[in-house]
């Protein structure tokens, strides 16, 4: 595990527990009619639009084939851009973005799916990035914590792109369903993704309002 990841925890470990009803344990991901890169994310009796890999929901990940992992992936910690979002702050275990903070692809090296920092001699993505998808990232728990080589990385939950483009594998939400996310969801949480359009019986599809 990193330290940045230890640094995130241990932040959760001193922050003294608040009651807070609407944490919730579990949250899924399925698709939704249309093309196979929509979602929806569906976390106690909200339901919110995602964006999905290119490949949609799928099996057999490897790296850069654009699939959403089809499996249960857990919240391990999170990042944010303090100069973009400083009300994240008050979640401790959201780490604020450095300029220098990166997350390894290269599928041989030591750090593969590892946080890194910059400059590093293998192949890596900067999470400081420009185009505003990382102001709040939310890393899961995908080839993590027992890592195989080229089974895929940087599986995040992220902000979409306007008009909910296809991500590289990524699960990714509106700015507006990201505040909400970040106070229902904490580390352990388990998002399970589904590739079948999966309606709730019986219960109440809200979309989250800012």
């Amino acid at each position: 595990m990193t330290s940045l990841a230890i640094m995130a925890r241990s932040r959760l470990r001193d922050e003294k527990p608040k009651p807070n009803r609407e944490i919730t344990k579990k949250a899924s991901v399925c698709a939704r009619p249309g093309p196979r890169q929509n979602g929806l994310l569906r976390v106690g009796a909200f339901t919110m639009r995602c964006a999905l890999g290119k490949s949609g929901i799928g099996v057999l990940k490897r790296e850069s084939d654009g699939k959403t992992p089809l499996a249960a992936m857990r919240v391990l910690f999170g990042f944010y851009r303090k100069n973009h979002w400083p009300l994240m702050a008050r979640q401790p275990w959201l780490l604020p973005l450095s300029h220098d903070l990166g997350w390894c692809d290269a599928g041989g090296d030591a750090n593969y799916n590892r946080a890194i920092m910059r400059p590093y001699p293998a192949s890596h993505e900067t999470l400081f990035r420009d185009d505003g998808l990382y102001d709040c990232v939310i890393v899961l728990d995908w080839n993590m914590t027992t890592r195989s080589r080229n089974r895929g990385s940087a599986i995040f939950l992220h902000l979409a792109r306007p008009g909910y483009l296809p991500t590289e594998g990524c699960i990714a939400v509106c700015r507006r369903d990201m505040v909400r996310l970040v106070k229902v969801l904490k580390p352990g949480t388990s998002i399970a993704t589904s590739a079948r359009l999966n309606p709730r019986p019986g219960g109440r599809n809200r979309s989250f309002k800012a």
